[in-house]
């Protein structure tokens, strides 16, 4: 009896198996699949950061993204002066309380580095690099920040309480501790 039940079980596997292979899933199943696609999606590792001005007005947007190591920014800042150079940071609070944005705190630095891209006892967490407006006053540029993450540990860009990116109103000298002399903050927005 034993031996039946065995071959019984062996055989409708087999003919199971023999059956024809459906390449699309019954209508249920590909609803529920469709459903599930735009969460996917939505967990892209992009975060979008809005940057407003001293009056409150959004002055320009930035786009960060996960790319293997680290992480890519595409910033796009107007209302500069054309052929202006800023210094642009991660600060270590995520409030941008206008008009001097001074609740974003300092930089970014959980590794308790010196500032500076330049400097060998640097950087921050938070330093990149200088952006430059146009003839048209704005500064619309690309770059990737290696050895960074969006989400992960305490070094991570999203965090609970969030972090500011900052424009300052001046250059960032890429070497003084701990702030580049890059001046004024002039537009801020938070990362969530």
């Amino acid at each position: 009896m034993r031996r039946l039940g065995v071959w019984l079980l062996a055989a409708a596997t087999g003919m199971a198996a023999c059956e024809p292979a459906e390449d699309v899933p019954d209508p249920a199943v590909r609803d529920a699949m469709s459903e599930e696609q735009p969460q996917a999606a939505a967990d892209t590792g992009r975060v979008e950061v809005q940057l407003m001005d001293s009056t409150g007005t959004q002055v320009g947007v930035a786009h960060l993204t996960q790319q293997g190591g680290g992480v890519e920014i595409h910033v796009r800042v107007s209302g500069l002066e054309p052929g202006s150079v800023h210094g642009i940071h991660f600060h270590e609070i995520g409030t941008c309380a206008p008009p001097t944005f001074e609740s974003a705190g300092g930089h970014f630095n959980p590794t308790g580095a010196q500032h500076g891209l330049e400097n060998p006892q640097g950087p921050h967490l938070g330093d990149m690099p200088n952006i430059t407006a146009n003839d048209q006053g704005v500064a619309d540029t690309t770059f990737v920040k290696p050895d960074t993450r969006l989400r992960g540990d305490s070094t991570a860009l999203q965090r609970p309480g969030g972090l500011a990116l900052m424009v300052h109103a001046d250059r960032d000298d890429q070497r003084t501790d701990p702030s580049g002399n890059s001046g004024e903050r002039i537009a801020c927005g938070v990362v969530q």
